[in-house]
C-alpha cells in the first residue's frame, strides 16, 4: 500500500513536501505523522522531506503500516461488496444493521462484520467507514483501508465532490413534482437522537424528484448537497410528506417495518486513480414491493 510520484520536468515541485501537500494533498497532521514514523522515501531512501528535489527523484509513501484493531469484535457476516481495491471498499448495507458497535450492537454493527472481513484477507488496519447510514436505513457504504484514504473522502464530501443520491418512498402526493427543501437543522432540545428544523440549527439543502406516485404514495429520489443527520426524515416531515414506516418523524405503518429509506447511488472521484466512479445498488425487497 504506497503511493509513487516520479518528479517531472514540467513540475514546479522544489520540496518533497512540496509533493506531498500538492501533489498528494496530505493533511498537516497526516504527514508530520509519516515524517515522524519513517515512511516517506527518495529514491529508496528515508527522506528529509525539506530536501530539494530533481527530475526523475522518485518518491515513494509507505502507507502499509500494520494497525491495532483489535477494539472491533470480528463477526462473520455475508457483507453484499459492490466494489473492492487495494485503498477502499464499497458495501451495500442491509437494513436493521448498524455501521458502528455500540453498547445495544456490540458484536452485529457493519464494522464488526468489516473487521472480519479484513482479518481473512491479512488487512491489519483500523475500521474506517467513509459515510454513515440510520440503523434502519439500507444502502452504500463506503470504508477506506487507510487514513490517507478516509481523509481524501473527507475532503471530498467538504467539497461536495462526493455525491450522495437516495430513494425513498414518502406519504402523500407532493404539489411540486421536483424541487429543493432548504431548512437548517439541529437537534432537538433534550433529545439525543431526534433533529428539528430550527433557526439555530446548521444550513441543510435537499434536491428532490418525484419518480412515482401510488396509493397515495411518492417514490422520490434525493441528492443531498448537505449530509446532516436525518436530513432526508426532517426536511420531508418538515413539508409534510414524513417518510413511509418513519416512526420518529412520521408515523409507524403496516407496509414496512422501517423508515422508506435506501442510499441507492454514490458519485466519488478515486482518490489514487483521479477518475469519477459511479456506484449504484438497487432497492431493497421491502421497498421493492411497495412500488412493483
Amino acid at each position: 500500500m504506497t503511493l509513487n510520484y516520479i518528479v517531472k520536468q514540467s513540475d514546479f515541485y522544489g520540496t518533497i513536501n512540496d509533493v506531498l501537500i500538492k501533489e498528494f494533498e496530505f493533511s498537516n497532521r497526516l504527514r508530520t505523522k509519516l515524517i515522524k514514523n519513517h515512511k516517506i522515501f527518495c529514491n529508496q531512501k528515508i527522506a528529509d522531506t525539506r530536501n530539494s528535489i530533481q527530475v526523475g527523484d522518485i518518491i515513494t509513501i509507505d502507507l502499509s503500516e500494520e494497525e491495532d484493531n483489535s477494539n472491533i469484535i470480528p463477526t462473520d457476516m455475508n457483507l453484499n461488496i459492490l466494489y473492492e481495491d487495494e485503498w477502499f471498499l464499497v458495501l451495500n448495507k442491509p437494513p436493521f444493521i448498524p455501521i458502528h458497535p455500540s453498547s445495544l450492537h456490540y458484536t452485529d454493527s457493519l464494522s464488526n462484520g468489516v473487521k472480519f472481513y479484513f482479518d481473512q484477507i491479512g488487512l491489519k488496519k483500523k475500521i474506517r467507514p467513509v459515510n454513515r447510514l440510520d440503523l434502519n436505513t439500507s444502502g452504500i457504504v463506503i470504508f477506506a483501508k487507510c487514513e490517507y484514504i478516509q481523509e481524501q473522502f473527507s475532503k471530498q464530501m467538504l467539497e461536495n465532490l462526493l455525491q450522495k443520491e437516495y430513494l425513498c418512498i414518502a406519504t402523500g402526493i407532493f404539489n411540486n413534482k421536483s424541487g429543493t427543501i432548504e431548512f437548517p437543522i439541529a437537534r432537538k432540545p433534550n433529545s439525543i437522537i431526534e433533529r428539528c428544523v430550527s433557526n439555530q440549527g446548521k444550513p441543510c439543502i435537499t434536491n428532490y424528484q418525484v419518480l412515482k406516485e401510488f396509493d397515495n404514495y411518492s417514490l422520490v429520489k434525493c441528492l443531498l448537497k448537505t449530509g446532516r443527520t436525518h436530513q432526508i426524515r426532517v426536511h420531508f416531515s418538515a413539508v409534510g410528506h414524513s417518510l413511509l414506516g418513519d416512526s420518529l418523524y412520521g408515523k409507524k405503518s403496516d407496509l414496512i417495518n422501517r423508515q422508506a429509506l435506501h442510499s441507492y447511488k454514490i458519485q466519488l472521484i478515486n482518490p489514487i486513480s483521479k477518475k469519477e466512479m459511479i456506484f449504484e445498488c438497487d432497492l431493497p425487497s421491502d421497498m421493492k414491493n411497495l412500488i412493483y
